[in-house]
């Protein structure tokens, strides 16, 4: 209302701010009004767990768009040989190593801080619930501690997962009551409570992306895609697999890395959450047609009572109507198409 003013509601009352002002008032920072509403994000960009599975994706799209990263990774599941990121800084270490983590991010400085680093295979979770809650809490505790005096900090991303969501057979949205029914989810479940109040408390931009079943090249833990393209790869045409009954929605870490720069670039205020999957559901059977067709040849499925998890839940299925809608984002790379270029590496 009239030169230099921006007037808004919070919470009944009317606030007045004077241009060039900001204004924290639960989690959310005001400013004055700019038509040019999205601010470019600068090029500095920190990544924990940026030589894993779904980083080291995520760095080599970033990279590629011309952005400055910085990988900080223990290596404990990546591998620098999935990073094709030139120019890329790399500090060798882990998120409960606080000493190191600081100096690391304090001297880089970045803009942006993609936080993916985490133990997130589900078995190994729930057989190792003390390490693995604190490397999922206390490391996600650490990442933020730093990030409060970052001086040009601008935004956080912070990788969440499906799991923190209850059993459910319909297509899920970010509105469902969470209800994680393993360690992993209650890992992350707790890790979005943290972003919720870092945000609060410092007004900086934080988006909760929440993971559906990732596939593509390099993964490195024991999931259902990978253990199949391990064992056609190595000849068999009867491939021996644990629970064959649930329905997942498998999402290209390609995908994934375009939906995870888009998000960077159009959230800029507040906390929100976004689900990241391709919005289809698909059967162990159709995952293994999908080998079959990309081989050429037949391929069967045999119970390996030893992969057998005693509680699996039979769909899982994201709704992706609100990430489309937000950021401009929609999948192109189908299962099949994945799986092929997975049998032709």
């Amino acid at each position: 209302k009239g030169p230099g003013l921006y007037e808004t509601k919070l919470s009944g009352s009317l606030e007045k701010i004077a241009e060039g002002g900001r204004y924290c008032h639960q989690g959310i920072l005001i400013e004055p009004f700019n038509h040019n509403h999205q601010r470019p994000l600068s090029k500095k960009i920190f990544v924990t767990g940026g030589a894993g599975f779904i980083g080291s994706a995520v760095v080599n799209h970033l990279s590629r768009s011309g952005y400055e990263i910085l990988i900080y990774d223990n290596l404990s599941f990546g591998d620098l040989q999935f990073v094709k990121a030139p120019g890329h800084q790399f500090v060798r270490g882990d998120i409960l190593d606080s000493d190191l983590l600081k100096l690391a991010m304090v001297r880089f400085s970045p803009q942006c801080v993609i936080h993916l680093a985490a133990i997130h295979f589900i078995p190994y979770c729930n057989e190792h619930p003390f390490e693995s809650a604190n490397i999922n809490i206390k490391g996600t505790s650490n990442v933020l501690e730093v990030c409060r005096i970052l001086p040009d900090l601008e935004k956080v991303f912070f990788a969440s997962t499906a799991a923190v969501y209850p059993i459910y057979d319909g297509a899920i949205t970010e509105t469902l009551p969470p209800g994680p029914t393993d360690i992993y989810g209650l890992s992350k479940f707790a890790g979005e409570a943290i972003c919720g109040r870092f945000q609060a408390e410092t007004c900086k931009p934080t988006i909760i992306c929440r993971f559906f079943n990732a596939f593509g090249p390099n993964e490195t833990n024991p999931h259902l895609i990978p253990a199949i393209q391990q064992q056609v790869m190595a000849g068999k045409r009867t491939v021996l697999l644990g629970n064959t009954e649930p329905k997942r929605d498998f999402i290209h870490t390609a995908d994934m890395a375009r939906a995870v720069q888009l998000l960077l670039e159009k959230f800029d205020n507040g906390l929100d959450i976004f689900n990241l999957g391709r919005g289809i559901e698909y059967s162990v059977l159709e995952v293994i047609d999908g080998f079959a067709r990309a081989l050429g040849e037949k391929v069967a499925v045999a119970t390996d009572p030893s992969k057998l998890r005693k509680s699996d839940r039979l769909h899982l299925l994201a709704d992706i109507s609100k990430i489309t809608s937000f950021a401009g984002w929609k999948p192109e790379i189908s299962l099949e198409d994945g799986i092929r270029t997975l049998v032709q590496k």
